[in-house]
């Protein structure tokens, strides 16, 4: 679709004046001087004479969808805010603010940060980040954590409570639009039950959260818990590593989950570095074999002139009853790419060839995961 709009010129200003910015029907000009520089912007519309009219396309933007019956309304892509915490590397405030700012203008409303990222590093970033928007409060949605922690893991009333009075304080906001409990396969699930869950269902009583989620890798923790709790008690799952080329378990599980009328998101779709060109981290937790499997699938993309990174994250968000994929990001580059990925499947779609090719090259090792959390009983 293009915009037409009215320009009036500034009678001032020379013809090769230049426009810098269109913004909400207003238009800013600013006059070169010699060294071909623009430091003297006009905005008053005093200054114009006469029109002309020019075409601008309006900026492509990611998709909202519906997480399960909480009435929000999620980007398709997620900013993962741990990276912030400076767990991949140092992160400077400049970078920080300017990725969160390019991501909201290009429609990512949801962030999920947790104080085990960083040490609360993330959550102290991404306040100071979203605070510096200066937009209102509803404009974005902000999810963390509560039970796991740098000293370690702690699912008692007594913890969750004092957690998310910190983690407002670290945000800089009044409330959380979701509070999840953070990898629960390391704690009691019992406890999650019966303890944890109606101590997070005060503090939505109170208003200092308007949503309750669960998290973990092992699929089986979700149906444990969503058994055991009244119905509507949980409002949100998020599940990783388990929608994406290699591993697409979690899809069995969404018929489930929509029953039970809970949202969810999928994060680490490209199943923490093993969809990447340089390949996992060293502590990656995947067999060798999974591990040689994807290392033989980036290259094939790559030797076909493909970007499996961007294949993954395609394969992951084609399936809308996933609300939104979370990936992390912590530069305006990385905001760039994983819209671009979005706004490609929404308009050309994915490339289903090389898909089919790089699944053929995973189905040895198809759905393979790796143990996570303690024994449950």
């Amino acid at each position: 679709m293009t915009i037409h709009y009215s320009v009036v010129w500034c009678g001032t200003c020379p013809i090769d004046t230049q426009i810098l910015a269109i913004k909400h029907g207003h238009f800013s000009f600013s006059k070169p001087n010699q060294a071909n520089q623009f430091p003297e912007t006009h905005n008053s519309p005093l200054h114009y004479y006469f029109t002309s009219q020019i075409s601008v396309k309006p900026m492509a933007k990611v998709e909202l969808r519906e997480l399960g019956n909480t009435g929000l309304k999620l980007s398709c892509v997620g900013f993962g805010a741990s990276p912030l915490g400076n767990v991949f590397g140092p992160v400077s405030d400049e970078e920080a603010i300017g990725s969160v700012r390019e991501a909201f203008r290009r429609g990512i409303n949801f962030f999920d940060t947790s104080p085990y990222y960083g040490g609360t590093l993330s959550e102290k970033v991404l306040g100071k980040t979203l605070k510096a928007l200066g937009v209102p409060r509803s404009e974005y949605i902000v999810a963390t954590k509560c039970g796991r922690y740098a000293e370690g893991f702690d699912f008692s009333a007594d913890r969750v409570t004092k957690s998310i009075d910190e983690s407002l304080e670290r945000l800089q906001l009044d409330y959380v639009d979701i509070l999840q409990c953070h990898d629960i396969e390391f704690g009691n699930l019992d406890q999650i039950v019966n303890e944890t869950i109606p101590a997070l269902q005060k503090l939505k009583e109170a208003g200092k959260i308007r949503f309750i989620g669960i998290t973990g890798l092992p699929l089986g923790i979700f149906t444990y818990v969503l058994d055991r709790v009244p119905p509507g008690t949980v409002d949100v799952v998020l599940s990783y590593c388990h929608y994406s080329i290699n591993d697409s378990a979690l899809e069995d599980l969404l018929p489930y989950l929509k029953s039970k009328g809970v949202g969810v998101v999928s994060a680490s779709p490209l199943a923490t570095g093993l969809l990447t060109e340089r390949g996992p981290p060293e502590w990656h937790p995947a067999s060798p074999e999974l591990k040689s499997a994807c290392q033989a699938a980036a290259f094939y993309c790559k030797e076909r002139g493909k970007n499996i990174s961007k294949l993954a994250m395609q394969y992951s968000l084609s399936n809308k009853d996933i609300a939104s994929v979370l990936v992390g990001m912590n530069s305006i580059k990385q905001v760039e790419e994983n819209v671009a990925a979005a706004v490609e499947l929404s308009t050309v779609g994915k490339d289903e060839q090389t898909i089919s090719e790089v699944e053929a090259i995973l189905k040895p090792v198809k759905n393979q995961t790796w143990p996570s959390g303690i024994q449950q009983s």
